[in-house]
């Protein structure tokens, strides 16, 4: 089951840079938004890894292959900033300061899926804003790997499904970057500002909550947008519950692995960054090797 820790990491308030969104970023401001993510993986892993050794990760009882492939992604993510950087020369913004909340290495194992899942589902929801085919390819190829990496740490290391369906789940640049602000204490103040809205925080009860089960929801309404509703990402689908006026709305069915909700004002597709009442959150619907697909069409 996927931590209550990150349900509330992702929940919490942070400083972030950014401007009013522009209709279309440009290739520049899709790579600095992307290396700033990079920035955050690199020092998630490094972190985590100079502070756990061998021994702390076999005591909490992962086998010892388990460090070794995050060094490898560990070294992945160092690959791409630099990549990123030498691509972006005078134009690279800076890393930021950072702060993650595990404590143990079991902790960061179930941490990292969500911040890599998270930059997955970034690099595929830009992919339709990069007009260079160059680039687009260079940003497929990080994607592939990314993804690679969340079903492995999904499956090998936390013995969960290796991946949610038959599609993969983009994600617009505000939404992605509600999920990745709250790890950000505070950045340069000489990068530039990134294609990003800020968004209230949204929490849930729980972060797998019960199919078809009614659910209290905590977020602020600032522009009191109404009708609101619960948009639920998962995969190429968006499925719409609504909200009453107590803040609660009903868990949909069928829904099967990692899935993204926030609130937003509009239950028609496509939504745009102004439909975006609050951030998003992550959810987990685990499903093993017996569930049949589900068909959310």
């Amino acid at each position: 089951m996927f931590p209550k820790l990150l349900l509330l990491a992702l929940a919490s308030a942070s400083v972030v840079l950014a401007a009013p969104a522009p209709p279309t970023p440009s290739d520049t401001q899709i790579l600095q938004y992307a290396l700033t993510l990079e920035y955050l993986e690199n020092a998630f892993y490094t972190g985590a890894l100079d502070k756990y050794d061998a021994k702390a990760f076999t005591d909490a009882g992962f086998a010892p292959w388990v460090r070794a492939r995050f060094e490898q992604i560990m070294d992945h993510e160092k690959t791409h900033v630099k990549f990123l950087q030498t691509a972006l020369g005078s134009a690279a913004p800076q890393a930021c300061n950072y702060t993650f909340p595990y404590n143990d290495p079991e902790s960061f194992v179930q941490l990292a899926m969500g911040i890599e899942g998270v930059g997955a589902a970034a690099y595929l929801g830009a992919s339709k804003y990069i007009s260079d085919k160059d680039t687009l390819t260079a940003a497929a190829s990080i994607l592939a790997v990314e993804q690679r990496q969340v079903g492995w740490m999904s499956s090998a290391v936390l013995k969960e499904q290796p991946w949610d369906g038959p599609f993969e789940t983009p994600l617009g640049l505000s939404a992605v970057y509600s999920l990745a602000s709250p790890f950000i204490t505070s950045c340069p103040s000489s990068n530039p500002a990134l294609p990003v809205i800020t968004l209230p925080a949204f929490k849930l009860p729980a972060a797998s909550p019960w199919p078809g089960a009614t659910i209290s929801l905590t977020f602020d309404n600032p522009n009191n947008a109404s009708p609101t509703f619960v948009a639920w990402f998962s995969g190429l689908d968006v499925v719409f519950t609504t909200i009453d006026g107590n803040k609660n709305t009903v868990v949909p069915t069928g829904l099967q692995g990692t899935v993204y909700a926030g609130v937003v004002s509009s239950d028609t597709m496509p939504l745009a960054d102004s439909d975006m009442v609050t951030g998003l959150t992550i959810v987990q619907f685990p499903f093993d090797s017996m569930a049949a697909e589900v068909d959310n069409a």
